[in-house]
């Protein structure tokens, strides 16, 4: 997705470097990562993986939604897919929110803000 490259986020080359060197294919227990498209048209990514810093927690990874995509409910509908995945693991979910409008997002689907390195928001499951 050339759209996050030409916003600044590197998001997405990121994701292919790591998933070419065998380094995050979000394959554990717990992890997936999900494309999302619109009339056959790739619309927005993400996922989640295992923190790498607490190895109890989850994090939501990789999300971006193509800006012709942006408020037509993509973004919230890959989250919420990816939530109800991790539901039976029951463990906390960070993530790092990556700008202003991601980090007014969140909190609509009940992430907390939180004061942690590489840590922006804190889900935790009502289990």
């Amino acid at each position: 997705m050339q759209d996050a490259d030409a916003e600044g986020f590197d998001t997405i080359s990121v994701l292919s470097d790591e998933w070419s060197a065998g380094l995050n294919r979000f394959e554990r227990p717990g992890e997936i990562l999900l494309l999302a498209k619109v009339d056959g048209e790739t619309a927005g990514i993400g996922g989640i993986t295992h923190d790498f810093v607490e190895a109890g927690y989850l994090r939501m990874r990789r999300f971006y939604v193509r800006p012709s995509f942006r408020r037509l409910g993509v973004g919230r509908q890959i989250a919420m897919h990816v939530l109800k995945h991790a539901t039976p693991f029951n463990r906390p979910i960070i993530l790092h929110a990556d700008g202003p409008d991601a980090e007014m997002f969140w909190p609509t689907l009940g992430f907390v803000p939180i004061d942690r390195a590489h840590t922006t928001h804190l889900f935790r499951p009502l289990g």
